[in-house]
């Protein structure tokens, strides 16, 4: 069965380490913060300015002021920190941010992510994007394996502007666990009762496939 969003970011919060600073970029990826395991310590950085951001607020006690980049409400912990975004994009220009999580269009089998714009739709601009993919050594895309019209999503070129190239280094969608390398999609984990030809079905790009792939534990 095809994971849910709040899946995909319960299993990306596994790849999470005791004391790492992280950021999430909008949509799936801002449900990792509540999720992360036991026993570990991770300090949530959205780029707007603000370090130590907290799981979503409970309904009804929302603060206006205080939103992340995607302009939802959002808590901070005990110690977090607010700041003005040139000092939140020297964190991450001084690549002090351990691991960066996006959502996406498109990512190609190279490591390319298109995830700001469609052509023909109006957009804002492409945000602080750009410097993420930039400046990250380790960035996990959380997305959604196709497209509404069923059309694949992880492909051997993006048709899509690009928002960086050949950076994105893991790929968890709401079929697999996928890692970005030697020019190709390794499939690492599978989602609990999808097929590893189902999988394949639904990956344009090239997919290696070494062994027996197990189930995603979630």
């Amino acid at each position: 069965m095809a994971l849910t969003k709040q899946q995909i970011a319960q299993r990306i919060a596994q790849e999470l380490q005791d004391k790492w600073y992280v950021n999430l970029g909008i949509g799936i990826p801002t449900l990792v913060a509540n999720y992360i395991p036991e026993g570990i310590e991770v300090e949530f950085q959205s780029e707007n300015g603000l370090l130590g951001m907290g799981p979503f607020p409970v309904e009804g006690t929302e603060d206006a002021d205080l939103i992340n980049a995607g302009k939802q409400t959002v808590t901070v912990l005990d110690g977090g920190s607010i700041f003005d975004s040139a000092t939140s994009f020297s964190m991450i220009r001084g690549q002090h941010v351990q691991l960066t999580v996006l959502g996406a269009m498109e990512v190609a089998q190279n490591g390319d992510i298109a995830n700001w714009k469609i052509p023909g739709k109006m957009v804002k601009g492409m945000g602080g994007a750009m410097d993420l993919v930039a400046s990250a050594d380790n960035i996990i895309v959380a997305m959604m394996h196709t497209n509404k019209r069923g059309e694949s999503k992880l492909l051997k070129k993006c048709s899509l502007p690009l928002t960086g190239v050949g950076c994105v280094t893991k790929i968890v969608t709401n079929l697999a666990v996928l890692e970005i390398k030697d020019n190709a999609f390794h499939l690492l984990e599978r989602a609990p009762g999808v097929s590893v030809e189902e999988i394949q079905e639904a990956t344009e790009g090239t997919l290696i496939v070494n062994g027996e792939i197990p189930e995603m534990a979630i």
